[in-house]
């Protein structure tokens, strides 16, 4: 349970730093190339999903991210897989980081707009959290390929 915590904490603070970064620094300048077109930092305020879906359900998007915390949370003392706690612990964390965007950032209070800020050709622009969310993913999906359960059957 202890990791879940931990890693949602680490990815929350990790995206809210650089959510405030790219605010400080991308958000009054054209885009900053990296790797040419590659790989762009690129500052966006989102107040949809991705793709830019829904910008006008800012409040349903944070209910879904808080029954998912609250989910996650409830569940947290049975997971019993490492693997497991580690995408229950970044999808913690990442949709925590959106949320607290979209709760505390303007234009006003539960109406925020969720900080994008790394730019892939062909992709929308994305931040840390969803990042997290996405790696997750991959894990659950490797992890559920290989038969690995979330709480250990007991026979």
């Amino acid at each position: 349970m202890r990791r879940i915590f931990l890693i949602g904490w680490l990815i929350w603070l990790i995206d809210f730093a650089t959510k405030t970064w790219a605010q400080n620094t991308l958000s009054t300048r054209e885009p900053v190339k990296l790797i040419g077109s590659l790989l762009q930092l690129t500052y966006l305020q989102n107040s949809g999903a991705a793709f830019s879906l829904g910008t006008s359900s800012t409040i349903i998007f944070s209910l879904i991210a808080l029954a998912t915390s609250l989910t996650i949370t409830y569940y947290a003392n049975r997971i019993t897989s490492k693997g497991w706690a580690a995408v229950m612990g970044l999808v913690l964390g990442g949709v925590f980081g959106n949320l607290t965007d979209r709760i505390f950032r303007e234009p006003a209070l539960l109406r925020g707009g969720v900080i994008d800020w790394i730019q892939l050709p062909h992709w929308p622009v994305f931040n840390i959290a969803d990042s997290a969310i996405v790696i997750a993913a991959c894990i659950a999906v490797v992890l559920s390929a290989r038969n690995i359960t979330p709480i250990k059957r007991i026979n």
